[in-house]
């Protein structure tokens, strides 16, 4: 695929000749970015692209090497000595992943951190005019909230719609300057991204130019006029987003199509029957059964809310469930808790890896230990060694990307943090691995890593029950795929796996209901 000749179009942002070295090594090389007036302008790359860098060097944080060039609107900037107030003076904005917002504090106070609070003759704060100031905002950005509500109150969407008013809120002209959305869906579940793409649509459709980085294709496709991808610090290419399809940015990303990303599938259902669920019942589930076979990867499909998250909980004693039978290597099992799961084989990853799966402030060595700590202990005595080696090991054999083990386990990213989550549970050699949503907040590249690490437990006998919502992900990952729909399992689809055929099956539960 090759980029489009671009058209004369004046750029509100133009970069060109960027390189950024880190002891010695380029994390950017050369790089060219031109973003137009009032359009999105996705930017995408793997772990180690460069995107993030180039983020921190168009917001001052990090120094760009000497013979970068900035230019914004017809302004031509220095680079040398360039910070984060003059990144603000000059009209780039900037939301990252996780909003600096206080949740104890009102949606007015918080839009207030990004200017001065109006005050009075007294010399103290005009409550009156902030929060009429505050209403006209969100009327402007269609935020159906009070000032006063406290921000811990609002929807996922909404918190980050208040981080992108109170970014852009002091710019009497919404097509000057650039905001900057850097993985603005990462921590937001599924129910709530679409808000929030409706949102930055209306923001365009306004004149303002927007720079969006994310490693959700889907939305891009939705979302982008144009998109610019990163590989090893370089500019692979700038393209127009409408024709593209997912599979054209996956081998742009990662320079292979998409069928050459995911391990082969295997044969496994003729092989002995692992896990049986019959009949099972609780929640949203009305009765379903299947058979997981040993060393398969079997797909759950199905609508949000359908009920795949409680049935991989109630299969880790997590869930209750009021009737039916579980089945594990031949013997009935009902666990009371995820310590029996845990001590008869099973392991579970669950869909919100920072909440549910990470310790946070800890270190990755830590978490990759959780859980075996005990096996360290001799008289008394922790071996620090042992564990330090075993540490070491699972970073080799899980490919994980750190400086080192010791550092915070939040500062790795998506990708690396939930493969420690992986190494967790694949050094205990599970009998039943539990897999809700693996890939999510992780970047294309590192998505066909986990994928592979996944395929090699199973080589060596770990089953797995695997919930994806890309069906384009399910069709490559999974030997087989069944649906959920209504409560029960409609459906069983064996290879040659499609994914629209999987979206057909799927969807057919919004005709049912």
């Amino acid at each position: 695929m090759t980029a489009p000749a671009d058209a004369p179009v004046t750029s509100v942002l133009r970069v060109s000749h960027l390189s950024k070295a880190y002891n010695g090594v380029l994390a950017l090389d050369d790089v060219d970015l031109d973003v137009r007036p009032g359009e999105v302008h996705a930017l995408l790359g793997g772990n180690g692209s460069g995107k993030s860098t180039l983020i921190k060097v168009l917001a001052g944080v990090v120094d760009a090497e000497d013979g970068a060039a900035l230019e914004l609107g017809d302004d031509r900037l220095d680079l040398g000595g360039w910070n984060s107030d003059k990144a603000y003076d000059a009209g780039l904005r900037f939301v990252h992943q996780q909003p600096a917002v206080f949740l104890d504090l009102s949606i007015a106070e918080n839009i207030a951190f990004g200017t001065p609070f109006p005050k009075n003759r007294a010399g103290k704060i005009d409550w009156k005019a902030l929060n009429r100031r505050t209403a006209e905002l969100l009327a402007l950005f269609q935020v159906d909230a009070d000032p006063s509500t406290l921000l811990g109150a609002l929807r996922a969407a909404d918190r980050t719609r208040v981080a992108i008013i109170r970014a852009v809120q002091d710019r009497e002209d919404a097509t000057s300057g650039v905001l900057v959305l850097d993985e603005p869906t990462a921590a937001l579940p599924a129910s709530e991204v679409e808000h929030l793409l409706d949102s930055l649509r209306r923001y365009a459709a306004a004149g303002q130019t927007i720079l969006y980085v994310s490693h959700r294709l889907d939305e891009v496709l939705s979302v982008a006029d144009r998109v610019t991808v990163l590989r090893d610090g370089r500019k692979v290419a700038t393209v127009d987003a409408e024709g593209l399809t997912e599979g054209d940015l996956v081998e742009l990303i990662v320079g292979r199509p998409i069928d050459r990303m995911f391990p082969e599938p295997t044969d496994a259902p003729d092989r002995e029957v692992a896990l049986t669920v019959s009949g099972l019942r609780g929640g949203p589930l009305k009765d379903v059964s299947f058979a997981l076979h040993q060393g398969e990867v079997l797909g759950l499909a199905g609508l949000l809310g359908s009920g795949r998250s409680e049935l991989l909980r109630m299969l880790f004693g997590a869930y209750p469930v009021s009737a039916g039978t579980i089945t594990l290597g031949g013997r009935e099992v009902r666990f009371a808790g995820p310590s029996e799961a845990m001590s008869a084989g099973v392991a579970y990853v669950p869909e919100e890896r920072q909440a549910d799966a990470l310790f946070q402030g800890q270190s990755v060595r830590a978490n990759m230990t959780a859980g075996a700590a005990s096996s360290y202990f001799s008289k008394l005595l922790f071996r620090h060694d042992d564990e330090k080696r075993d540490s070491a090991d699972a970073i080799r054999r899980f490919l994980i990307r750190v400086g080192t083990d010791t550092q915070p386990v939040e500062t790795l990213s998506g990708g690396n943090a939930q493969k420690v989550v992986l190494a967790r549970w694949l050094r205990r050699r599970p009998t039943v691995l539990l897999l809700d949503e693996p890939t999510q907040g992780v970047d294309i590249a590192a998505r066909a890593e986990i994928y592979a690490l996944v395929r090699e437990a199973t080589r060596q006998g770990t089953s797995v029950l695997l919930v994806a919502s890309d069906p384009e992900e399910m069709a490559h990952a999974c030997d087989r795929v069944i649906v959920l729909r209504n409560g029960r399992i409609t459906a069983d689809v064996r290879p040659p796996i499609e994914a629209h055929r999987l979206t057909e099956l799927v969807n057919l539960a919004e005709k049912a209901s």
